[in-house]
């Protein structure tokens, strides 16, 4: 069985690997001491909530996409895609066309709290909670 925090270690690293970036130029943005994000990225420190929301921000990637992620593999699935977008019928009266957000695959971890992003909330200082 794969520890919650190894499968988020191995994915966080992942993302930072694949935008070629250092654990020092990742830990300085986020805040956080170099040891203590490489421990996080092997598994060996349970991050909490803000420190993975303080990652996550210092790698552009969004909290619950990254929960996502961790949650199909977890599952033993592939690394769920991207939500897709696709363009809404536009006839001559309506408004400008928007994109309709298709939700990729519903996750095992959820966010619970205001319902604001995870992202704000961290930056407002709110406590953000998680729920299997």
């Amino acid at each position: 069985m794969t520890l919650l925090r190894t499968q988020l270690g191995n994915t966080l690293r992942g993302h930072r690997l694949r935008q070629r970036r250092t654990l020092r130029d990742v830990s300085g943005r986020a805040r956080v001491s170099l040891g203590y994000l490489s421990e996080v990225e092997r598994g060996q420190k349970e991050a909490s909530s803000e420190l993975l929301a303080s990652i996550c921000d210092a790698l552009d990637l969004e909290l619950a996409d990254l929960l996502a992620e961790v949650s199909v593999s977890l599952r033993g699935g592939a690394t769920p895609a991207p939500a897709a977008v696709r363009p809404l019928a536009q006839s001559d009266r309506e408004e400008p066309a928007v994109a309709e957000t298709v939700p990729a695959a519903e996750p095992a971890l959820a966010l619970v709290g205001s319902g604001a992003p995870a992202r704000s909330a961290s930056r407002r200082g709110e406590a953000v909670s998680l729920a299997a």
